[in-house]
């Protein structure tokens, strides 16, 4: 080749580190084309969003920043701050008649768009994960490479490993998935690099770098943690070229049921993020606000989804339903159920997987698994007694008078899918919850750090105080 036509060493690895999906280099009248060039990473996708969402924010505090965009009540503040206006989150709103929606596409938009596994009929939880944090819908190529990547950094320290055997079978299971991930934080690379002093512009890429991390390990942790308590104790090993909902299955134990492996990836996209208000999103802002790392916003906010208000709930659905079984008995006629219904709510309790905080149809997460039993598992009888109790249980619910959405939510159906399958232990179901969760809270974190969000402190005051605020006296 003559000297004006070659092609040196650096302008062919510059080109090549271009993200278009392939290069051309020019010389002397030539032309040469490189393959497709390597995809974008997951990591360089979000980094390249930074000073356009920066700016965005920047432009609509400077010129809109005074603006009111609602106003608290008296009955807001002591609710719990129903409905308050307050928080950011860019990964998914809830709207009470329509549902969630993730980066503004609706589950089955979800379930439609997200890449899926070969054979698999439901969305890939790594792609959910990239639309949370980007905004974008993945490519199966950048989906398959982000499983890998995780794989790689799904090693679990010993003395990790080393904590849960030694907690007693009778400590529940998300007390030991609080107490590992609480543990992790000796390898929090946001820590050590804050310890020895970083740009704040840093702050997200080892955030970044904790939450792959994390949510690396979290399959191996579960698994441990539910092998220990209910089984052999033994573990299988990650599999490098397998997908996160494979390897949560596989490492359960369930991974030779193809069917159970679907539903864990529908499991964990469909419960991964619920707007940011929500206990254990809300937690994880609010920890991570203090600069606290990824590992203890997380675990913070885990046991915050402990709670029976919260996630526990989809343990105390499945009870219930075992405890109408064993009080009916056979006869599990419409007036029966109808009964127990009713019994269930004079004695003072709540119906468990029904009613919802901002719903006020039934959650399209419910639907979502639904319709997976109905493809699965149409004659199996827990699912045919959940079907029954969602005909009767609205009605009832209207006329108690009491619960502002008498529609199923997300908990009222995964219990029963997963005992299906053998996972019967319900005492288990909020750590695979927990999982999930981390997918939908995580990106969130990396994106507050990213454009700089501040210290969360809203504003208190006493009874008293407040009654003077509205002219009353005590």
């Amino acid at each position: 080749m003559a000297p004006a036509m070659r092609i040196s060493t650096l302008a062919l690895r510059s080109a090549m580190a271009q993200p278009s999906t392939q290069f051309v280099v020019k010389r002397a009248g030539f032309r040469y084309y490189s393959a497709a060039a390597k995809p974008k990473t997951l990591k360089e996708t979000f980094a390249a969003k930074i000073p356009e969402e920066i700016e965005k924010i920047k432009k609509l505090r400077k010129e809109h920043g005074s603006k009111v965009i609602g106003e608290v009540t008296l009955d807001q503040v002591y609710g719990g701050a129903r409905g308050v206006k307050s928080l950011v989150w860019e990964g998914s709103v809830l709207d009470a008649e329509e549902g969630i929606r993730f980066r503004g596409k609706t589950i089955p938009e979800c379930q439609e768009l997200l890449p899926k596994a070969e054979g698999g009929e439901e969305p890939l939880p790594e792609g959910i994960f990239w639309l949370l944090l980007t905004g974008e819908v993945p490519t199966a190529e950048q989906v398959k490479a982000l499983s890998a990547e995780w794989a790689a950094r799904a090693e679990v320290p010993k003395f990790v490993e080393e904590l849960i055997d030694r907690c007693p079978n009778t400590l529940h299971p998300m007390a030991q998935f609080s107490l590992a991930i609480n543990a992790l934080e000796h390898e929090s690379e946001f820590a050590k690099a804050y310890a020895k002093g970083i740009n704040k512009k840093e702050y997200w890429n080892y955030t970044f770098e904790d939450s792959m991390n994390l949510i690396a390990k979290l399959p191996t942790i579960a698994a441990k943690i539910y092998r220990n308590i209910y089984k052999d104790g033994k573990v299988a090993p990650i599999k490098a070229d397998a997908d996160y909902g494979y390897n949560l299955a596989n490492m359960l134990g369930f991974g030779g049921n193809k069917d159970f492996v679907d539903l864990m990836r529908l499991y964990l996209v469909i419960h991964s993020d619920h707007e940011g208000g929500n206990v254990s999103a809300h937690t994880t802002h609010l920890v991570g606000s203090a600069l606290s790392s990824p590992y203890l916003s997380l675990a913070a906010g885990l046991n915050g989804l402990a709670g029976p208000l919260h996630g526990l709930a989809n343990q105390e659905v499945l009870l219930w339903l075992t405890e109408m079984k064993k009080k009916v008995g056979d006869d599990l006629s419409d007036e029966s159920i109808k009964k127990y219904l009713w019994d269930t709510l004079n004695a003072g309790r709540v119906v468990p997987g029904y009613g919802h905080a901002v719903l006020r149809k039934t959650d399209p997460r419910y639907t979502s698994q639904r319709e997976f039993a109905l493809k699965k598992l149409p004659n199996d009888p827990m699912f045919k007694l959940v079907s029954q109790v969602y005909n009767i249980a609205p009605g009832v619910l209207t006329e108690h008078g009491k619960t502002k959405n008498p529609y199923p939510n997300v908990d009222a159906h995964s219990g029963v899918l997963l005992q299906y399958y053998g996972l019967t232990e319900a005492s288990y179901y909020t750590v695979l919850f927990g999982v999930s969760r981390a997918l939908g809270v995580l990106p969130q974190l990396i994106i507050d750090r990213a454009v700089g969000a501040p210290i969360e402190r809203p504003k208190s005051f006493s009874t008293e105080k407040y009654a003077q605020l509205v002219g009353a006296s005590l």
